[in-house]
């Protein structure tokens, strides 16, 4: 028998008031603004939208070997669970041209999240791998790949920045959720179609290394939502069952503001917060008591990160040097992303894949007896006046094929279920994807705005000690009117509107001369920002330039503070910026300091996020440190970007 937890009962709230629109769109993408994970306003982030080359229906095109075909697949099998209705039938052929049309192609440009982008990719090179001629024209597909609330705030927003011919004619979210969220504004309903066909479907799960899910008991006796909360918040869960050498039980979300599995891992929590998983509405989302108990539920979330990409990663690069559960009990992510972990496919920025060795742990795939939310992944032809008639025509075409035997073949070798539901046997076993399980329906788009909206008051707060290298290095100039320190200076102040009144936040410095003490130390202690915000301003800015760089004593010295006061009800992080390398005798070696942060995370887990600011920084070190916590290392190395970067890096945790 698995362990279960009963979760404290919670009355049905029907009072409250419905919070209507969406969360301000901010952030420009392009200049077009969006909302951060935190419901903050912000900048653009570097690296949050990547543009692949495009699949053109040429004939030259036709033998590239990315195109290879996919596994046969019987779609007469794919047929309804009741005996009573009628089977399916079975799916149209693809319908080529017999040669391609005339060059130059239409163009379509895809919008899709980073969570689908392979798939997207794959479908693109397939459709163009044999030839297509729409109105007398070839078809080139490209592929935009953005974080999927950064996508919806520029749909919904009407790319007004943006020139026509940069405008995305299809968008290709991994869940309509995205499409229902952009319709919410008034340049969204007029563009984003109000029906769209599911291409691929991907269940969200609770991804947990195969130990754990054993140890448990929920790989044989699957829990309810409300278990998974439960054991995430129980301190002594690993140690009552025998395993202490596992810690707490560290449960990572994707933020709701930017990922499909935040989203509805945030849904989840609301219903188990109101005791149904359906029928959840905007007013009880909102209701006082319902947002106190999930408040109290975000509390067992070890952090927050933007993609299941970045969790994933964390999770191998622990279990390459021990055991994944160093790193995570469980995380909620899509069934596809536990079928690319167990391929040994990973992504340190959830853009860059990385194909490796399968891992020896793999993770197991839970699905809630209760019912899994299922990323449909929908395609449509948006309605903007920048989509002409051959271009729309075109796009048409390509998501035609999207819904053919040959597009959903792809679908099935790329790791999802095909629009009916079924997998492919061999993807299924590597993922370990369950033959059945129970499938939630869509919450309203009202009940969607209204956890959006509640994200940044029922969010796990943070506990944050700014670390800023001030060597003399940071004296450089980064432009004639600019140094790297009154950049640096610029980027945490502009990274404080991502956090709130109730964040706590402090400010150190370091340097020293000629391998004397660290100096000079920490200037701001750690206090809510909402009292001192003044203190840390007036502290920041009056850094100047020292002399060497005690990297390594540093972080270990500022470190262990922050675990002396280690808060387990909040999120506990170290941000480090450094410009160059431990250039000081101190008795601190590198593998000294990582040896003790690796002790420190054990009893008192402080993450450790390192930045890397300008082109002498020692990437290779930084990263080693943020790893060995469980953070995740960020590149600034083009110093002109650290604006940017510093803001995605705050976004996660």
């Amino acid at each position: 028998m698995g362990r279960h937890y009963q979760a404290e009962p919670q009355p049905s709230v029907l009072r409250g008031v419905f919070l209507a629109g969406l969360l301000a769109l901010v952030v420009a993408l392009g200049g077009v603004w969006i909302v951060n994970s935190r419901g903050d306003q912000g900048a653009d982030l570097d690296g949050s939208i990547v543009t692949n080359s495009a699949a053109s229906s040429t004939a030259s095109q036709t033998s590239e070997s990315s195109t290879a075909a996919p596994p046969s697949v019987d779609d007469t099998a794919a047929t309804s669970s009741s005996a009573t209705e009628p089977a399916l039938a079975p799916l149209l052929a693809d319908a080529p041209a017999t040669a391609p049309g005339a060059q130059p192609c239409t163009t379509v440009p895809v919008l899709t999240s980073l969570e689908n982008a392979d798939l997207v990719r794959a479908m693109a090179n397939a459709y163009a791998a044999v030839p297509r001629d729409v109105g007398g024209h070839c078809v080139t597909v490209t592929v935009t790949a953005a974080k999927s609330g950064l996508a919806t705030a520029a749909v919904a927003a009407g790319f007004p920045e943006l020139p026509d011919q940069q405008r995305p004619a299809m968008w290709m979210p991994d869940s309509s959720a995205w499409f229902e969220l952009a319709r919410r504004s008034a340049a969204g309903a007029a563009i984003v179609p109000a029906v769209a066909d599911s291409v691929a479907q991907s269940p969200i799960v609770v991804a947990m290394p195969e130990p754990l899910a054993t140890a448990i008991g929920w790989r044989d006796a699957p829990p309810t939502w409300a278990e998974v909360f439960a054991a995430a918040g129980d301190p002594t869960v690993w140690s009552d069952l025998g395993h202490p050498e596992w810690g707490s039980f560290k449960l990572g979300k994707t933020s709701p503001l930017v990922a499909t599995s935040g989203l509805f891992a945030l849904v989840a929590s609301y219903g188990v917060a109101t005791g149904s998983m359906s029928g959840l509405t905007a007013a009880q989302v909102t209701s006082p008591s319902v947002v106190s108990s999930v408040t109290s539920a975000e509390l067992a979330v070890s952090h927050y990160m933007a993609t299941p990409e970045h969790f994933l990663w964390h999770a191998r690069e622990a279990a390459n040097s021990g055991s994944a559960a160093e790193f995570l009990s469980a995380t909620i992510v899509d069934e596809k992303s536990v079928w690319d972990y167990n391929r040994g496919l990973t992504s340190r920025d959830g853009i860059t894949k990385t194909q490796g060795e399968p891992p020896a742990e793999k993770l197991v795939p839970i699905y809630p007896t209760d019912g899994s939310f299922v990323a449909d992944n929908p395609a449509a032809v948006l309605n903007g006046a920048w989509v002409g008639s051959e271009l729309r025509a075109a796009a048409a075409d390509f998501q035609r094929f999207t819904g053919t035997r040959e597009g959903q073949s792809v679908v099935r070798s790329q790791g999802y279920r095909a629009a009916r539901g079924d997998a492919d046997p061999g993807v299924a076993a590597v993922g370990g994807f369950a033959t059945s399980f129970s499938r939630l329906a869509m919450p309203s788009v009202e009940v969607l705005t209204a956890a959006q909206q509640q994200f940044p008051t029922v969010r796990k707060r943070a506990r944050v000690l700014f670390l800023i290298d001030v060597s003399g290095s940071m004296g450089n100039r980064i432009s004639p009117e600019l140094t790297k320190l009154q950049a640096a200076k610029d980027a945490v102040r502009g990274s404080l509107r991502y956090l709130t009144a109730d964040d706590d936040v402090a400010l150190a410095a370091f340097s020293n001369f000629r391998d004397k003490p660290v100096v000079p130390g920490v200037l701001a202690p750690m206090a809510p920002l909402g009292t001192g915000q003044a203190a840390f301003l007036s502290s920041l800015d009056s850094l100047v330039p020292v002399s060497q760089t005690p990297l390594y004593a540093a972080v270990s010295q500022f470190t262990a503070e922050v675990a002396q006061g280690f808060d387990p009800s909040r999120i506990n992080v170290v941000v480090l910026l450094s410009d160059g390398r431990n250039d000081t005798t101190q008795p601190k070696t590198l593998a000294d300091l990582t040896t003790q942060l690796h002790a420190l995370h054990d009893s008192t887990p402080v993450l450790v996020f390192t930045l890397a600011y300008g082109a002498d920084a020692d990437t290779a070190a930084l990263q080693q440190i943020s790893g060995a916590t469980g953070a995740h290392y960020y590149d600034a190395t083009d110093p002109t970007k650290v604006g940017q970067v510093l803001g995605d890096l705050v976004t996660s945790f």
